[in-house]
């Protein structure tokens, strides 16, 4: 009986080792997919996903330090930070989701309308309570309280941040020359907190106060969010078709790195973007194996193919069949000693 035990327990093993894991770090943006996408992964195939939602920035510095086996990041890194790295770094989108202004006003039920320059003005500091002229000549008939604005924001380096105010730098010439666009900001106004459920348990626990996270939060505290004026003039709310049409038409570079802001598309949600895992093409480094570059490649095209039928169902898009086909690619292209595999 012993015996018996003993293979058996061997057997446990050398499938727990065949079987792997991967590992990765960054944006918090995607982190309700990826905990969806990164369970029925291991349900499918054994393999465990640890991925630690510590924001785009961090996770930006963790994959060019090679301490995780991929990034997530809602903004593509730039080319100066891709040369620090120690080797080639690669880009492949995953989704597509939307930043939504919540916030929080007792006895408002009717949805309110924002412009970019509205929200410019209230994250410069220059528009500081709910009943400003600005905003109720945007919303006429709704009784908004004067109460004063509690602006929420992200203290820690985050891809949020970057689609915010990459939007908000399209839409304001004095947002763009203030403040500009970034992971880390020096901002003119507001309480920081960590991650987009930081930001979000700002909004819920303040009257008056207005944040920026990514739609899914929204939904789940259950925050009002406000629909944005696009391009075209329309005020659009957020949705998965929205937030898709924004990448409608836009010609996707070999290396999938683009901002899908400010869309011309006149249907689009105008705060929408990518959002990328990050990784190095040439997997042979340190002590890393060919079983753990084979795991990682495998996951990543799962994302791309199987696991995109998570997306919708958690208020994320597809990728359009352009960005897929990218990234299926972009994956092939990966290297163990030099070679493909």
């Amino acid at each position: 009986m012993k015996k018996l035990l003993t293979i058996a327990a061997a057997l446990a093993m050398t499938s727990a080792s065949a079987q792997g894991s991967v590992t990765g770090a960054g944006a918090s943006f995607p982190f309700p997919l990826y905990s969806k996408m990164f369970a029925e992964y291991k349900g499918d195939t054994g393999v465990t996903v640890n991925y630690q939602s510590v924001g785009s920035g961090a996770g930006q510095k963790q994959i060019t330090e090679r301490t995780v086996d991929f990034a997530g990041s809602d903004n593509p890194m730039s080319d100066e930070s891709m040369k620090a790295a120690p080797a080639k770094l690669l880009h492949i989108p995953t989704a597509i989701g939307a930043v939504v202004p919540s916030y929080n006003l007792p006895g408002v039920t009717t949805p309110l309308k924002f412009t970019g320059k509205v929200l410019a003005d209230i994250y410069l500091g220059k528009i500081k309570t709910w009943n400003d002229k600005a905003i109720a000549a945007l919303n006429p008939g709704v009784s908004i309280p004067p109460l004063p604005i509690t602006v929420a924001r992200r203290s820690d380096g985050s891809g949020t941040t970057f689609v915010f105010s990459d939007y908000l730098s399209k839409v304001s010439t004095e947002w763009k020359s203030k403040v500009g666009t970034g992971n880390s900001l020096n901002w003119p106004v507001g309480t920081g907190a960590r991650g987009n459920d930081g930001v979000a348990g700002v909004v819920k626990s303040t009257p008056g106060a207005i944040g920026y996270v990514e739609l899914v939060y929204a939904k789940q505290n259950k925050l009002p969010f406000g629909s944005v004026q696009n391009r075209a003039g329309k005020f659009v709310t957020a949705d998965n078709g929205p937030a898709a049409l924004a990448a409608k038409g836009v010609v996707m570079p070999a290396d999938t790195r683009v901002s899908i802001t400010n869309s011309a598309n006149p249907d689009s949600y105008p705060i929408a973007s990518f959002t990328y895992v990050i990784f190095y093409q040439e997997q042979k480094y340190g002590n890393r194996t060919l079983a753990q570059a084979q795991a990682l490649k495998k996951l990543l095209t799962w994302m791309v193919t199987t696991g995109q039928k998570y997306n919708e169902p958690l208020d994320y898009s597809q990728l359009p069949s352009n960005a897929a086909s990218k990234a299926k690619t972009i994956i092939a292209s990966m290297t163990f000693d030099g070679k493909k595999f």
